[in-house]
C-alpha cells in the first residue's frame, strides 16, 4: 500500500528520494502510475508501456517544456538572464516544430556511427592520461577519486573533438554547464539562482559571440549552424544557435559524467565483476553500460506538456499539464525486466530500456555514451585491476529533478 500521508511525504528532491528513489518509483508503479506532485505542479508518469506511449506521441505530448526551470526564476532572476541576452527558442530537446528534423540532422552529421568508432582511440588515450593522475595520487595520498580526476571532463574533450570545436577553456565551460543544470534543474533559492543565472548568462554570451564570429564555410558546429537554413530558406537567429548549442554544450557531455560516474560505482561495488572485467572478458563492458542505463539512467526523468486533455492508463490529465516521465523508473518494470532490482549484465532484451527516450527526440547521442563508457570502463579496469571502493557507504549523489549520479568515486589498490 501506499498510504496518504506517504504520498504527502513524497519530495523529488529530498534526500531520502535522491539517496534511494527505487522505493517510491516502485510504489508509483504499483499504486499510481499516473500521480499528481502537488509541490510540484507535475504528472509523474512510471510504468514503462506509459512512458513510451508519452515519448511516441508528440502531437500530445509536446516537448515544449523540456528546458523549463523547474523551480520557477523569479523576476531579479529573470533580469540577469535577460541582460545577459540569454534566449532558449525552442531547437532541439525543446522543439516540435517544422525546424526540428533539420536541426537534428546537423548535429547528427557529426555523431555517425562511424565517426564515433573513429574516436575510440581519443576515449582510450585520455582515459589513460587521467589514469596516470589516479595512479600519482594512489601513490602520495592511498586514495584517488575517479569522478574528480578521470569522469569530470573526459566527455567534454570528447564532445568538443566530436564537433570540431577548440579554443575553449574546459574547467570554465564545466563550470557554466553544471551551474545551468542546477539552475533550470534544481530547487535552489533565490540568492542561489542569482548567481547560478549570472553564470549561465555568461556562457550564453560566450556562445553568441562564438555564433556571430564563426565562418560559415568551417566545419565545425559554429559554422555548420551559420550556413544552416531553416524552413523557408531563412538563416537562423543568433538566439537559435546559441540556444541549440547551449543545450548540446551541456546534455552532451554532463551525462557521460554521470553516467561514468554510476558505472565505475556500481562495478567496483561488485569485485567479481571487475576481476572479470580486468581480465578482458570479451563483451562484459557493454553490458554493464547497458545494465547501468537500464537501473540507473544519469537522465532519470524528462518532462512533456499535454496539448489538450487527454487520458493516460485511466487517469485523465487536463490540458496543459506538465508531464513528467520517470525514465528511472520504468527500466525497473516487472512488466518488462524480470527480476528488475537485480544488477545482470547481459540479460535479455536489455535495450528496451528508455535511457536514451523514444522516438523522435530519441537522444543523439546515445552511441557516443555507450562508446566512451565502454571504453573508459575497460581501460580503468585493465590499467587498475586491483581497485576498490575506499568506502562503501552511500557516495554524495547529484540530486537534481532530471539528473543523478554519484559525485565522489574514491578508490583504493592496497
Amino acid at each position: 500500500m501506499w498510504t496518504t500521508e506517504q504520498r504527502a511525504e513524497l519530495d523529488l528532491f529530498g534526500r531520502d528520494f535522491v539517496d534511494d528513489p527505487d522505493p517510491t518509483l516502485r510504489r508509483l508503479r504499483e499504486h499510481a502510475p499516473v500521480h499528481h506532485d502537488p509541490r510540484t505542479d507535475l504528472w509523474l508518469v512510471s510504468r514503462h508501456a506509459d512512458v513510451r506511449a508519452v515519448l511516441a506521441d508528440q502531437d500530445t505530448f509536446q516537448p515544449d517544456n523540456a528546458l523549463t526551470a523547474v523551480t520557477p526564476l523569479p523576476i531579479p532572476v529573470l533580469r540577469v538572464l535577460a541582460r545577459a541576452g540569454f534566449a532558449l527558442p525552442p531547437t532541439l530537446a525543446n522543439n516540435g516544430t517544422p525546424s526540428h528534423p533539420g536541426l537534428r540532422r546537423l548535429v547528427a552529421g557529426y555523431l555517425t556511427p562511424g565517426k564515433v568508432a573513429d574516436a575510440v582511440g581519443l576515449v582510450e588515450g585520455l582515459a589513460e592520461e587521467r589514469l596516470a593522475e589516479v595512479e600519482a595520487a594512489l601513490e602520495i595520498d592511498g586514495v584517488a577519486d575517479l569522478y574528480s580526476l578521470l569522469a569530470t571532463d573526459l566527455p567534454c574533450l570528447v564532445l568538443l573533438h566530436m564537433l570540431g570545436i577548440t579554443g575553449v577553456d574546459v574547467p570554465r565551460l564545466k563550470a557554466w554547464s553544471t551551474a545551468s543544470l542546477e539552475l533550470f534543474w534544481g530547487n535552489p533559492g533565490q540568492q542561489r539562482q542569482l548567481e547560478l543565472a549570472a553564470a549561465a548568462g555568461e556562457f550564453h554570451r560566450w556562445l553568441a559571440d562564438r555564433v556571430r564570429a564563426a565562418d560559415p564555410a568551417g566545419a565545425d558546429l559554429f559554422g555548420a549552424l551559420v550556413a544552416h537554413r531553416a524552413p523557408g530558406d531563412r538563416p537562423l537567429t543568433v538566439d537559435e544557435a546559441a540556444g541549440l548549442c547551449y543545450f548540446l554544450l551541456i546534455a552532451g557531455q554532463e551525462t557521460t559524467t554521470q553516467l561514468l560516474s554510476t558505472l565505475l560505482d556500481r562495478v567496483l561495488r561488485r569485485p567479481e565483476l571487475w576481476r572479470r572485467l580486468a581480465e578482458g572478458e570479451q563483451g562484459l563492458a557493454e553490458a554493464c553500460v547497458e545494465e547501468v542505463l537500464r537501473r540507473e539512467p544519469p537522465v532519470v526523468t524528462w518532462r512533456r506538456i499535454t496539448a489538450r486533455e487527454t487520458v493516460l492508463s485511466g487517469v485523465v490529465l487536463p490540458a496543459g499539464a506538465k508531464v513528467l516521465l520517470m525514465l528511472a523508473g520504468s527500466g525497473s518494470d516487472p512488466e518488462v525486466f524480470a527480476e528488475p532490482s537485480d544488477f545482470c549484465p547481459g540479460r535479455p532484451e536489455v535495450r528496451r530500456h528508455l535511457a536514451f527516450g523514444f522516438g523522435r527526440h530519441f537522444c543523439l547521442g546515445a552511441g557516443l555514451a555507450r562508446m566512451e563508457a565502454e571504453a573508459v570502463l575497460r581501460t580503468v579496469a585493465r590499467r587498475l585491476p586491483d581497485a576498490r571502493l575506499a568506502d562503501d557507504g552511500r557516495p554524495p549523489m547529484l540530486g537534481l529533478l532530471s539528473f543523478r549520479a554519484p559525485l565522489r568515486v574514491a578508490i583504493r589498490t592496497t
